[in-house]
């Protein structure tokens, strides 16, 4: 006689809860990475990503190009809530500087970002990565161009 066990146990999902303001699997880059989009903040745009073995360099701790896309993705967010309170009105990346500060361990890091001056045309948005701990990552400083709707076809 062969006895069969049947287990199952759910499991809590390592992202953030589903909930409004919350972006989940929009675009094949945060799809791939497993991050969420947070436009919850009028003012802040975040990226928010729960950082495994997956996202981690050869030295143990998070690739320097995984914490420039969050820190790009918060600054393109935090631009696009400037006018569109769905944080989804596209914008573009002219250009942006990373300083990377700190070791990006396995945990929830968040990027936030902040307009910083700008004009009808161009943002300047700055944005910090931070570890669920407090340890700042990186920052990054940008300038950020909406894309007309005319453009978008």
């Amino acid at each position: 006689m062969t006895l069969i066990i049947i287990w199952s146990v759910s499991l809590p999902s390592q992202q953030p809860e589903q909930e409004a303001g919350l972006i989940y699997g929009e675009t094949g880059t945060q799809r791939l990475l497993g991050y969420v989009v947070d436009v919850r903040d009028r003012l802040h745009g975040r990226c928010i990503l729960d950082v495994t073995e997956h996202h981690l360099n050869r030295h143990g701790v998070l690739h320097g190009g995984i914490a420039a896309t969050l820190l790009d993705n918060a600054c393109g967010t935090t631009g696009s809530l400037t006018v569109d309170s769905t944080g989804k009105a596209p914008f573009l990346t002219v250009s942006m500087n990373t300083q990377f500060l700190g070791a990006g361990l396995p945990g929830r890091m968040t990027a936030t970002g902040t307009v910083t001056g700008g004009g009808r045309r161009l943002l300047f948005i700055s944005a910090e990565l931070r570890h669920e701990d407090g340890t700042l990552v990186a920052t990054a400083t940008g300038v950020f161009k909406r894309v007309p709707t005319e453009k978008l076809t």
